[in-house]
């Protein structure tokens, strides 16, 4: 009897130590999810990234609800995606995805989003009926600024990355483009928070652009201001779309000679290879042109996408590159070249968006999503459908669905055959 109470205490004791070990592990997720940085989570293949517009009407005056947003997180989580972008704070949604994932990490432990948190900036008299002066900027840009730190302060755990601006210095932005000087002020003053302790230290500050727009294309954006830009950055965010090109410049677009006896499905895969090639060609140009000024610091993918539909350029009257079936394809084919890399890229977009081009259903701009309006999942996520990943989530109460009913057959039929290269004319 003796021996048999002696032994009592020491199995407590085991089970206490046992049990605190697996508390431990327990709350590490948690734990760490509360301390990832920038740093680590960009360029981290483990970490998929997408760019985000929760609209699902044809004005933003609908601004969807928080249990939209949420089902919204729900299958963006399903689909690996744990870093996503939004473009500005001045309307509700920005700050309602940021309350959607803080209600989600509390619902369900273990739940993790991060957001790259954008300032829209403008030029002064930008979409107004006055003339846009570049050299000026908006009255309002202050206020998306400040408005930008205060969510980024109330959110440490899910704002990583504050964007300033989206495509704000190309110049074929017309209607609000400013001066690169505008965007080095406001991270330089971003920048200048971080140091005084008024943002988060890891907190990391970018802007949004065209490839062009850092330096990868025309001289003429080879200023000095841009070149202190590069420099106040943590990483660069650049922008390719070699789905535009294939009307402005189809360089890489089209079928060869030789390619034209091959199946329509090899030809096709054929011209999206090269339009891979394309954005790759355009990172490496920003690149080069960082290193010529002595920098070193990482560019990730801001936005690239593909659009599924088009009525105009980029459809049965132009250059034939829209349809599920090609969207897909670059999908994939990005996705596996950032991922070796070690590339982030913000794929352009999660959802359709009929709100860009609300007059026109069949534009391009309203098609880039992987998932519908109603949420069905295009060609590109057939994979993840087929693995079981959304069930039980659903859009507006619509279960995840392939589109085409699944015929795969179907979608390479509605394929649009890129035309020979000797027919295309570049377009100004």
């Amino acid at each position: 009897m003796k021996t048999r109470w002696n032994i009592v205490p020491l199995v407590i004791l085991l089970v206490l130590v046992f049990s605190c070990g697996q508390n431990e592990k327990s709350e590490q997720p948690m734990q760490s999810q509360y301390n990832m940085t920038a740093k680590d989570i960009l360029g981290n293949p483990e970490y998929q990234a997408i760019s985000y517009g929760g609209y699902r009407q044809t004005s933003r005056d609908i601004q969807p609800t928080l249990d939209q947003l949420k089902e919204d997180m729900k299958l963006l989580s399903a689909m690996g995606v744990k870093i996503l972008r939004t473009y500005n704070v001045k309307l509700a949604h920005a700050s309602n995805v940021l309350k959607a994932i803080s209600q989600l990490k509390q619902e369900q432990p273990g739940f993790e989003m991060y957001v790259m948190l954008g300032a829209w900036i403008d030029c002064k008299n930008a979409w107004t009926d006055l003339e846009p002066d570049h050299n000026v900027e908006s009255e309002a840009n202050e206020a998306e600024i400040a408005r930008a730190v205060e969510l980024a302060n109330q959110y440490p755990d899910i704002v990583k990355v504050i964007a300033v601006g989206n495509e704000a210095m190309v110049k074929w932005a017309t209607s609000y483009y400013v001066q690169p000087e505008v965007i080095l002020r406001w991270v330089t003053h971003l920048q200048e928070l971080k140091s005084k302790g008024q943002l988060p230290k890891e907190l990391w500050i970018t802007s949004s652009d065209d490839f062009a727009s850092w330096g990868g294309g025309d001289p003429e954006y080879h200023v000095e201001d841009l070149e202190n830009l590069i420099k106040a950055v943590d990483y660069i965010s650049m922008h390719t779309y070699p789905m535009h090109n294939t009307h402005y410049n189809p360089e890489f677009w089209g079928v060869t000679e030789e390619e034209q006896d091959l199946p329509k499905e090899e030809r096709i895969k054929k011209a999206m290879e090269r339009s891979r090639d394309f954005a790759i060609a355009q990172y490496e140009k920003v690149k080069s042109y960082m290193t010529s000024l002595g920098v070193e610091k990482p560019i990730h993918i801001g936005e690239t996408g593909w659009a599924s539909v088009s009525n105009g350029h980029y459809g049965p009257t132009g250059s034939n590159a829209t349809d599920e079936f090609k969207e897909g394809l670059y999908y994939q084919l990005m996705r596996e070249w950032t991922n070796s890399e070690k590339i982030s890229c913000f794929y352009f977009e999660a959802f359709n968006e009929p709100w860009k081009d609300a007059s026109n259903a069949n534009g391009s701009e309203n098609h880039f999503g992987l998932f519908t309006e109603e949420g069905k999942a295009k060609y590109a996520l057939w994979d993840l459908v087929d693995a079981g990943a959304f069930e039980g989530l659903s859009r507006s109460g619509n279960p995840v669905e392939k589109t085409y009913g699944g015929n795969r057959a179907e979608v390479i039929d509605a394929a649009l055959d890129p035309p020979l290269k000797p027919e295309l004319e570049v377009t100004e």
